[in-house]
């Protein structure tokens, strides 16, 4: 991995060789570790990585503070991805969703509202005018939610029967990562810029695509940024083992829900009825709850996750 440390050269920042092993920026807390630092490098990653989404140049301003402190690992799987709010007045939300739920498209919905309504125009000053335009952006992988082959998707309130736009402050925007097979092999300079961030985010980790990567590491300053400032945390011993450790959890959660889902259904084919679904439910949600307990998770969260009565929770403890 090679480094440019000349501050006269505006490309060319970073290039990845055949031994380098970058964490993969697809696990939501390490996206977040990369794009919510305090650094130039971090702050000027995730300008380009909204303005390249929301289609005009816009500079990040600050960074909001939702839940624990940003530099608190172990908590950052609870906030919001990244909060923020740009120079211009919007306010962004970014989500990254390495394997996103069914409910995915109703979160980002949730999310929205819950951000526009949440600015709050108390006061005999204000009027809604004064709301801040509101963007969600989700960047899903693993799941293809909609049936075209578009890979960007931007919704508004919008009357289809006649053709009308509402013009209002909010928007969701959709980056489907999976659908990047489609143009991976096309020439770089085909490509328009959020296509090169959700190439940049798929192909990685993919040594056989590294070459692609770097043209794109050498071609675009902003995701060289983020490219610079993913190897530093990847270089860091502590940071690294800490982040090691992060997704072995988001792993191992995940696997123990799998199983106890597919526990759960073979009981209930097995028994013919639905109470072995119930207890293969019960299973899951348990161990689940044991694994959050173990990792510092408080018992009101737990319970909000895994639906379990306060009273079996307390039993944990």
């Amino acid at each position: 991995m090679q480094i440019d440390n000349n501050p006269g050269n505006k490309t060319g920042l970073i290039q990845f060789d055949e031994t380098d092993e970058p964490l993969d920026i697809r696990y939501d807390h390490i996206f977040k570790a990369v794009f919510a630092r305090d650094t130039p490098a971090s702050k000027g990653a995730l300008s380009g990585l909204v303005s390249a989404l929301i289609g005009r140049k816009v500079i990040v301003q600050t960074i909001t503070a939702n839940e624990p402190p940003i530099n608190s690992i172990l908590d950052r799987r609870i906030r919001f991805d990244i909060a923020c709010k740009a120079l211009s007045g919007e306010l962004v939300n970014i989500e990254m969703s390495f394997n996103p739920e069914s409910f995915e498209l109703w979160k980002l919905e949730f999310y929205t509202s819950w951000q526009y309504s949440g600015q709050g125009i108390h006061g005999i000053k204000k009027s809604f005018s004064d709301l801040a335009e509101t963007i969600q952006i989700g960047l899903l992988d693993k799941k293809q939610f909609f049936p075209d082959e578009a890979l960007v998707h931007s919704f508004f309130y919008y009357d289809p029967v006649n053709n009308i736009s509402l013009g209002g402050k909010t928007k969701i925007i959709t980056v489907e990562l999976q659908k990047t097979d489609k143009i991976i092999d096309k020439p770089i300079y085909e490509l328009n810029s959020s296509e090169k961030w959700s190439v940049f985010f798929e192909y990685l980790t993919n040594k056989e695509k590294r070459a692609t990567i770097n043209e794109i590491l050498e071609k675009e300053e902003e995701i060289a940024m983020a490219g610079e400032t993913l190897i530093h945390i990847s270089r860091d011993e502590v940071e690294r083992a800490r982040m090691i450790s992060e997704m072995k959890y988001i792993l191992e959660t995940q696997s123990i829900r799998v199983e106890a889902e597919r526990e759960g259904h073979a009981i209930g084919h097995a028994e013919g009825h639905n109470e072995g679904l119930q207890e293969g439910e019960n299973k899951k949600a348990l161990e689940i709850a044991r694994k959050m307990k173990e990792a510092g998770d408080s018992a009101e969260k737990i319970q909000t996750i895994t639906g379990l009565s306060s009273e079996i929770i307390c039993q944990l403890w």
